[in-house]
């Protein structure tokens, strides 16, 4: 870790805590900082919050009393999940504080140099993707941000011998100030959280927060199939390396005669690759691009491919039973993710479908019915789900209470040959606390099937 000064002797706000906050405020303190930590879960129920305090942190718990932005503080430190329009976040603004998320603070202390990656789908596989391209090359990664563990926390542990290949969301860049990746990624660019954010523009220019600090002797990897992601990669100063599952590249990631190549040089024969799917050919490229820019061998990334099934509750294999594939996609929480499931397979779908109704129809599913021979839905869009499958051709319907019973009841309609999957275009709280939850409930009842 490097011993900065920077936020020595400085009166410092964590605001909200989770495991980020935690993280944050407590190498605050070590850094030598005056950190006070407001959170609004009562004292009581917090144990985090306990903590801190048991480290000689001021905490302040329940409520998150404006008056406190009174006191003088030089910088805040938010967690993401905490939207700008946050009553503390906005008068901190007005009073000219600098409000900063803890992925800064991960950079400002780091001796390892950054791998980012971002996107509006496939961060967490590409991120894992080159995380494990990198281990096999015997480049000492390590792995943080939004995919699970904290950035700040990982840094502290972190030496120049390592490369810190960090998942960023739109949250947590809008909060960064001189953070620099050596490596971005941008895989991709559709409407999301824009209950967070004021504006597709505002979600947009987040997201190009990447590379906005890079300069020479830096890369942008990014989706040159999207216009807007290409526009976004001609304003960056790092040297641009686009990926296109569609169009020839010589200076980035193509697919060419049944061949993943990077700058002209073949890399993988595609049917040798085990993940399956359209999209994740491009999480694929994206994940090569990297993978070779840091000095990784074809013959590591080559091994990767061929064993690497999926990121857990994203579009991962689950067993095989009778000739029949299961795929658990539970992190499919909307129409978009859904869809391109949908699109990786050849053979015919049982699909399990469902979950909170958030107001919307699902007309846009249709096209990628096409395969589908049978629905079982579950939750509280199993009728419009239904609706839907029904003016797609589909004939063989059935409702059921909720994940694990649909499992046999795919299995029962199913033939070998056939591909069951769990892709729910739904989020899962209607039923279960988090789609992990959801996941985990639907691959305990395949392998109960066995």
């Amino acid at each position: 870790m490097k011993q900065t000064t920077k936020y020595t002797n400085k009166k410092i706000l964590v605001l909200g805590l989770a495991k980020s906050g935690v993280t944050a405020a407590s190498l605050l303190h070590k850094l030598g900082a005056f950190v006070t930590v407001n959170d609004m879960k009562p004292l009581s129920e917090n144990p985090a919050a306990q903590g801190l305090l048991e480290q000689g942190i001021k905490v302040i718990c329940g409520s998150h009393p404006i008056d406190l932005l009174d006191e003088g503080f030089e910088l805040i430190v938010k967690n993401p999940g905490i939207p700008y329009r946050n009553p503390m976040v906005q008068g901190a603004m007005e009073k000219g504080i600098p409000v900063i998320t803890e992925v800064e603070l991960a950079y400002q202390i780091s001796e390892a140099p950054f791998v980012a990656i971002t996107g509006t789908n496939g961060k967490t596989t590409t991120t894992t993707l080159i995380y494990e391209m990198l281990k096999e090359g015997g480049k000492l990664p390590l792995i943080a941000g939004n995919i699970g563990t904290v950035a700040s926390g990982v840094a502290e542990e972190a030496t120049g011998d390592n490369t810190i290949v960090i998942e960023l969301s739109s949250f947590q860049l809008m909060g960064i100030d001189e953070f620099t990746p050596e490596i971005a990624v941008m895989t991709n660019l559709f409407d999301a959280h824009l209950d967070y954010h004021s504006s597709r523009d505002e979600y947009k220019w987040a997201k190009a927060n990447i590379t906005k600090n890079q300069t020479e002797g830096q890369y942008f990897i990014y989706n040159a199939d999207q216009e807007e992601v290409a526009d976004m990669a001609r304003q960056s100063r790092a040297e641009l390396v686009p990926f296109s599952s569609l169009n020839k590249h010589e200076s980035g990631a193509c697919v060419e005669d049944g061949q993943v190549m990077f700058r002209g040089e073949p890399i993988v024969a595609t049917v040798d690759i085990a993940l399956p799917g359209q999209h994740n050919l491009e999480n694929i490229l994206a994940a090569v691009s990297a993978a070779k820019l840091k000095g990784v061998s074809n013959q590591a990334i080559r091994s990767v491919l061929a064993t690497f099934h999926g990121v857990k509750h994203r579009l991962q294999y689950v067993a095989t039973i009778e000739n029949r594939r299961f795929f658990n996609d539970s992190k499919a929480t909307n129409i978009l993710a859904a869809s391109k499931a949908l699109s990786s397979f050849n053979e015919p779908v049982i699909l399990l479908a469902g979950g909170l109704d958030r107001g919307n129809e699902f007309d846009e599913l249709k096209p990628f019915l096409k395969k589908v021979k049978a629905l079982i839905s579950f939750g509280q869009t199993a009728e419009k789900i239904e609706r839907v499958a029904k003016e797609a051709g589909i004939t063989q319907i059935k409702r059921v209470d909720n994940v694990e019973k649909a499992v046999p009841e795919a299995f029962a309609l199913s033939e070998e040959g056939d591909c069951i999957l769990l892709s729910p275009a739904c989020a899962s709280w209607d039923q279960y606390k988090t789609f992990e939850v959801r996941g985990d409930m639907f691959m305990d009842a395949v392998h109960r099937l066995k």
